[in-house]
């Protein structure tokens, strides 16, 4: 039988409609920018966001790369949280490529930085520091939306202090998604409304709109100039891309709302893992569900991935257990690995 596989939304397939579009793309040198379908997917992303100009990236770790550096120069300093994904799993590839030194901060219960903490960490203008010249976000953040009014907040400091902010937006359209369905509004113009407070944002296609490989960096076109220097420089620069490009748009035309129901199923699989004593289970706000063993339980813990996985249900267990929900992922999925976990805990 097929895995259940929850580790994560990047372990996506293209859809059957995916791959026609894919096979029949238009394509060209993406290097010399003749390729039309990358143009075209651009275009698209830097028009939906409200920006002027998008460049297509291989990983979102390029475009956050392309975008700090974009931003900041050698001896400059960006301002960002303890478990962002730019700074904690990105092997510190602004430091290490660009001399830009990360400030981290340690997050509040909504996965925010205290507005008081980012103001303290901006530092004077003295021969002593590093140049603050960038406030870096993310949204989502381990799953959890960051509120709007505290992005307003936040960008709006930024500013008042002549930073510029950055978005990283992987999961950007999972948290307008989620925003869309409190305000009872449009998915797309929530994630425009967020795009809207930041100079820079970077946006994965391969996470849970299901294309095989791509983000793309969008902002200014003067940044995105810049951007496709350093793209070339870290050996971005691909060139029939519009294979790829193709599967993006695709994603972005027909894979926006459906994330609402992999939202739904990570709230399935934590009302049915209610009631375990040994687990305590995070209540997901979008697609990824977090759970800690309490107690003795945690004795066993190495033993639970192993025996998930003999039962056909794979998750991830690096600092807490994970598990990711995406359009491969069903209902009877989620059964599976309520049951398969239920029966761990009875053994």
């Amino acid at each position: 039988m097929k895995p259940v596989d929850l580790r994560s939304d990047t372990v996506t397939q293209p859809t059957p409609g995916m791959r026609a579009a894919m096979a029949s793309a238009p394509l060209g040198d993406d290097v010399f920018g003749d390729d039309p379908s990358v143009n075209a997917l651009q275009e698209k992303i830097a028009g939906m966001l409200g920006f002027e100009a998008a460049l297509f990236v291989p990983t979102g770790t390029q475009g956050n790369l392309c975008g700090i550096l974009s931003h900041c120069q050698r001896g400059d300093e960006y301002i960002v949280g303890q478990m962002q994904h730019c700074y904690r799993w990105e092997g510190g590839g602004a430091a290490v490529f660009g001399s830009v030194q990360p400030q981290p901060l340690e997050h509040q219960a909504d996965g925010s930085l205290a507005l008081a903490a980012i103001e303290a960490a901006i530092k004077p203008d003295d021969p002593h520091f590093a140049r603050t010249r960038l406030l870096a976000l993310e949204n989502t953040l381990g799953g959890k939306v960051i509120p709007f009014d505290y992005l307003q907040q936040a960008t709006a400091l930024a500013r008042s202090r002549g930073l510029a902010a950055h978005l990283d937006g992987a999961r950007l359209f999972n948290a307008a998604v989620a925003q869309a369905a409190v305000n009872g509004s449009d998915a797309r113009a929530e994630a425009r409304r967020i795009a809207g407070l930041f100079d820079s944002v970077s946006v994965c296609f391969s996470k849970g709109l299901g294309a095989p490989v791509g983000s793309a960096l969008c902002g200014p076109k003067d940044l995105i100039a810049r951007a496709r220097r350093i793209r070339k420089m870290a050996g971005g620069g691909m060139r029939q891309a519009g294979v790829l490009a193709a599967a993006a748009s695709y994603a972005l035309d027909h894979q926006v709302e459906r994330l609402a129901q992999d939202h739904a199923l990570a709230l399935r699989l934590a009302e049915g893992l209610q009631g375990i004593e040994a687990l305590q289970v995070e209540p997901p706000q979008t697609n990824i569900l977090f759970v800690d063993l309490a107690g003795a339980a945690r004795e066993r813990s190495a033993e639970l991935l192993p025996f998930l996985a003999a039962q056909g249900v794979l998750a991830t267990g690096l600092y807490r257990l994970r598990f990711v929900t995406h359009h491969d992922v069903d209902a009877a999925g989620i059964e599976r690995a309520v049951n398969a976990i239920r029966s761990f805990f009875r053994a």
